[in-house]
């Protein structure tokens, strides 16, 4: 059960957005967060989904979530949580979600679920980066704007992750190796609105067999980091890729290029969860900087 004060500020929030006085009559425990407690809300006007966790611990973290879903929700090319609202009280932080019920991919789940991805990544901005810095899982994330997507993957993404994996001093040698050579490896295309946590853990099903992207960690950058975090543990169906290809075909060799977009991914792992992820790295760099 929730605590008291976190029971009570929900209700006040869904109140007052929904303009009408909602009690919370039970609340069950949902499985799958890592980072954050969840929970299903049964109020008096159906079902909502609560997301909680110390508000001193990961300061701002639903605002910016909500800010991440928002962009989304903008682009109105996938289905997207919409947000009730959020908040604090005490040392809680929590997020109010609407409900989404799960079921099972209809025939056409991958196929639409590459073409929304293909349509998303249409959606551009002048610089790669944001105009606020957010989260990627616990950890935050830096997206200070460059002109450039190899600046940006460089200074916003490997070596604030390389400061905080704090690795030998040969591998990161062999990082400065590897940035010398990005300029070559990444093609130039403009930046793409990111989902910039795309594994298979975030994405779910809806009801009418839909894709629903949850858990966004936001930012305008090149678009096969989606493309390579959505085949870091397992990939997608054959027939995502196929289907976004159709809409928005990639440059040639891309598939060569994901291993170098999954080190910021895996670095991120390095600094959650220890060490085990480093052979993943060091192969990687071993691949380009022998």
């Amino acid at each position: 059960m929730l605590p008291p004060s976190l029971k009570e500020y929900a209700e006040e929030l869904l109140s007052n957005s929904t303009g009408i006085s909602v009690q919370i009559k039970g609340a069950t425990t949902v499985g799958g967060g890592s980072i954050n407690r969840t929970a299903k809300l049964q109020t008096t006007n159906g079902p909502y989904f609560l997301k909680y966790n110390s508000a001193s611990l990961y300061p701002q973290m639903f605002e910016l979530e909500k800010r991440g879903l928002d962009l989304l929700l903008q682009a109105n090319e996938a289905h997207i949580p919409h947000v009730i609202g959020f908040g604090e009280k005490g040392d809680h932080s929590m997020l109010l979600l609407e409900y989404i019920e799960s079921g099972l991919p209809n025939k056409s789940f991958w196929e639409d679920f590459g073409r929304a991805l293909a349509k998303l990544h249409k959606h551009s901005a002048p610089k790669f980066g944001l105009d606020h810095n957010n989260y990627i899982g616990s950890l935050q994330q830096s997206n200070t704007e460059h002109v450039t997507w190899v600046d940006f993957f460089v200074s916003e993404r490997l070596e604030p992750q390389l400061r905080l994996a704090n690795l030998p001093a040969d591998l990161v040698r062999r990082f400065g190796q590897l940035f010398s050579k990005l300029n070559e490896v990444f093609p130039t295309e403009p930046p793409s609105l990111l989902h910039g946590d795309l594994w298979n853990g975030n994405y779910m099903t809806a009801s009418d067999g839909a894709v629903v992207l949850i858990d966004p960690a936001v930012y305008y950058g090149h678009r096969e980091m989606d493309i390579g975090m959505s085949k870091l543990f397992g990939g997608f169906s054959a027939s995502f890729y196929t289907a976004y290809n159709d809409v928005f075909p990639m440059e040639y060799g891309w598939e060569g290029r994901v291993d170098i977009c999954n080190l910021y991914p895996l670095l991120v792992h390095v600094n959650l969860f220890g060490g085990s992820y480093l052979s993943q790295v060091t192969s990687i760099l071993n691949k380009y900087t022998g």
